[in-house]
């Protein structure tokens, strides 16, 4: 079976998130992931990490106001500031808690600027990211997601991703198959994994429709599963899906 990781900004969500990583230890996880640790004390995050004997995967750059609906910053010019301060504050964050990527989500597509400018203005950050971050051994990811749930997102699909990052051209950016996403765009998924394989860093997994746990949807999970080892897939492997009822009570999919 992969190495799976537990979102803590979608499971365990009856618990303060301080709470939630020793209860995705006691569940069987090894490692954990999350959206954003920015608004807890660094020191205390590190300790639960570490208390809880578990691996911080993955989090994410500033992303702006996530609350009023914003996604992300790194395609939009005039917040190329903004973007370049959050690698800094997110690299030290990284360094405390020992963990090896940084996903960027794009941003929503505005109004009144061009797609080359938004592009040219994302290959730059992506740079900047990398080179910032790569100094230390760590990855650089983006994440396509689905313009069903997130419309506007400028960056949809793993295409689209791939020919960003080939255009960046950095040893350590890399993609981020959320296969939920991958589904609702473009699906085809264990052929497209096998071929994407040597730019994935990370996978992250729920069920279509309804982003739920395996086993509610379409997505047939268990094959899927054999496939990532088939195909020698090493990384991470993060649940971060909505559970339809208590997180353990959706945990059936990690017991075969």
């Amino acid at each position: 079976m992969p190495r799976f990781s537990a979102n803590l900004s979608f499971l365990f969500l009856d618990l303060p998130f301080l709470e939630r990583f020793a209860a995705a230890a006691a569940c069987g996880f090894r490692g954990v992931e999350f959206h954003f640790p920015y608004d807890f004390p660094m020191d205390e995050v590190a300790d639960a990490a570490r208390r809880a004997g578990v691996e911080v995967v993955l989090f994410n750059f500033p992303a702006g106001n996530w609350a009023a609906g914003e996604r992300g910053i790194a395609c939009l010019p005039e917040r190329q500031v903004e973007f370049r301060n959050g690698v800094d504050r997110a690299a030290t964050w990284a360094d405390a808690l020992g963990c090896r990527r940084v996903n960027c989500l794009a941003g929503l597509r505005p109004e009144g600027i061009s797609e080359a400018v938004l592009r040219d203005t994302l290959i730059g950050n992506l740079r900047f990211a990398a080179d910032h971050l790569g100094a230390a051994g760590r990855q650089v990811l983006i994440e396509p997601l689905n313009s069903r749930d997130t419309p506007r997102f400028f960056v949809n699909r793993s295409a689209l991703a791939l020919a960003i990052l080939n255009d960046a051209d950095r040893p350590n950016l890399f993609l981020q198959y959320d296969i939920f996403h991958a589904q609702v765009m473009e699906g085809d998924l264990a052929l497209t994994l096998a071929r994407l394989l040597p730019r994935i860093a990370h996978i992250q997994f729920a069920d279509n429709p309804g982003r739920h746990e395996p086993g509610t949807g379409e997505i047939n999970f268990p094959f899927l599963f054999r496939h990532l080892d088939a195909i020698a897939y090493t990384g991470w492997v993060g649940a971060e899906y909505v559970p339809t009822g208590g997180t353990v009570a959706s945990l059936g999919w990690m017991r075969g």
